[in-house]
């Protein structure tokens, strides 16, 4: 933790670059200590993303079988569907999901790219699948996937530069960005450049979530020195691979915080009673990350170092307790009985 804490009070004592982005500050209250963790489901299999259904359940997906699973709150676990296409592979496979109704969306990696579906959910049966995007890049590392609903009823999605830096600053290539759409995948009225892509210069962003006023913040995976958490702003360019962490240069958005990749390498991202919470692979823990109403960021508090592996996925249920996945089969991580799972955690305990 005192490197955390240096790093934040470097960065407190500097302004940050970019209109409107928030400076971090050690006022903001760190805000309570969860809850005692309960298991909901165990014996998964690399659980990439979470996404709950207007009635309760989850949808859960699992990256390296291209099954997804619906899990009940009791924690019922079953199979709906082995999807169509997924060639796992490396970081890749099946990744993100988001619901909007009936509507279920996944981003996957295919032979030769990764894409973004939409199914109806009828029951337990997926129908009337169509390919909303395709051409985002792929490799064996830096694929993105995650998928959220934003406040705006737009979908946005997020992709890796697959380990070809200049990716992520050509705007014309959807690599090493987020990306805002329709439910029928096209550009959101208002998007920056009138293309699918909302911001850029990114090297691997696997976690979205927004406060409640709105605000986007997103998490990223470093290379060497730092991860980052980003507060997202439409056409604005966060400077991979120019800039790793603070760079102090116009022409790029610094990041609200840093940490050094052993105490993060961060992915998925949630908000739930007045904080942040991002998952941690290679630093196998939970960060809560205090926001004041006026989004400023306070000190970064782990949470379960250790105790459950490496951590990918976090989503906040309908009751607004988070639900965390760990990833200790992904071919990186130590397996443990019962793993790979996901728990509940109470925001406050």
């Amino acid at each position: 933790m005192t490197k955390i804490w240096t790093i934040m009070l470097a960065m407190t004592l500097a302004a940050c670059s970019g209109a409107g982005e928030v400076a971090p500050t050690a006022a903001v209250p760190a805000g309570g200590a969860p809850g005692e963790p309960r298991d909901v489901a165990t014996d998964l299999a690399v659980p990439w993303g979470i996404a709950f259904l207007p009635g309760g359940d989850a949808l859960v997906t699992e990256r390296d079988t291209a099954r997804l699973l619906r899990v009940t709150p009791a924690g019922q676990v079953r199979r709906l569907a082995t999807i169509e296409g997924v060639r796992p592979e490396g970081e890749g496979g099946l990744m993100g999901v988001a619901v909007k109704g009936d509507q279920i969306f996944l981003y996957y990696t295919a032979d030769q790219d990764n894409r973004i579906v939409r199914y109806r959910l009828a029951g337990d049966r997926l129908t009337d699948q169509r390919l909303l995007v395709q051409g985002i890049p792929k490799g064996s590392i830096h694929n993105g996937g995650r998928l959220a609903f934003g406040p705006d009823g737009n979908l946005y999605a997020t992709t890796g530069e697959t380990g070809d830096r200049p990716l992520a600053q050509q705007r014309d290539s959807l690599g090493g960005k987020i990306l805002r759409m329709t439910v029928d995948g096209a550009p959101a009225p208002g998007n920056p450049f009138g293309t699918l892509v909302y911001s850029y210069g990114h090297r691997n962003v696997q976690g979205l979530a927004w406060d409640p006023s709105g605000r986007l913040y997103a998490s990223e995976f470093g290379a060497d020195t730092y991860d980052e958490l980003n507060l997202i702003k439409p056409g604005a360019n966060y400077g991979w691979p120019e800039v790793e962490g603070r760079g102090d240069d116009p022409r790029f958005v610094n990041p609200v915080l840093t940490w050094s990749t052993a105490e993060a390498s961060p992915s998925g991202l949630a908000y739930a009673d007045g904080s942040l919470w991002m998952a941690a692979l290679r630093g196998q823990r939970l960060w809560q990350i205090p926001l004041a109403q006026d989004g400023a960021v306070g000190r970064p508090v782990a949470r379960f170092t250790d105790r459950y592996g490496r951590l990918r996925a976090v989503t906040t249920t309908p009751a607004g307790t988070l639900w965390v996945g760990t990833s200790n089969k992904d071919g990186r991580g130590s397996p443990r009985p019962g793993d790979d799972r996901i728990i509940a955690v109470t925001p406050s305990s």
